[in-house]
């Protein structure tokens, strides 16, 4: 299982990575994308929304189960990854091949940068999921 180390982490199973301009990309670990098993869909419609520190912003679906995302941090929902949307090249199935690249799900403009310090990072996270 892998766990990069320039991540942060939630409980839920989510990792942000920050940008430089204020805005962050989030996905589901490759842990969990493990455990959820293949990924057919995953609805967004939170786009264009203020949301707070673990709302739901939106849904995975695998063959099996639907598992809610939860928001690592406060934020403005910004855009959907094209390669997942189905309005777009449709590929959710990236989440699981790439959980940390390219099955990135939304991208977010953080409304307090100060609240990554209570993420975990990748040994906390790590421990979590053992």
């Amino acid at each position: 299982m892998s766990i990069p180390a320039n991540l942060k982490y939630t409980s839920e199973h989510e990792w942000i990575k920050l940008n430089d301009d204020n805005t962050a990309i989030i996905g589901i670990t490759d842990f969990a994308q493990s455990e959820l098993g293949e990924i057919v869909y995953v609805e967004i419609d939170t786009i264009g929304e203020e949301l707070c520190k673990d709302d739901v912003f939106g849904t995975v679906e695998a063959v099996k189960t639907t598992s809610d995302l939860f928001m690592p941090l406060d934020g403005k929902v910004l855009e959907f990854n094209p390669k997942l949307d189905e309005n777009e090249e449709d590929n959710p199935g990236l989440v699981n091949s790439d959980a940390y690249g390219d099955g990135w799900i939304v991208k977010i403009e953080l409304a307090d940068p100060s609240q990554i310090e209570d993420l975990l990072d990748e040994e906390a996270y790590k421990a979590l999921t053992v």
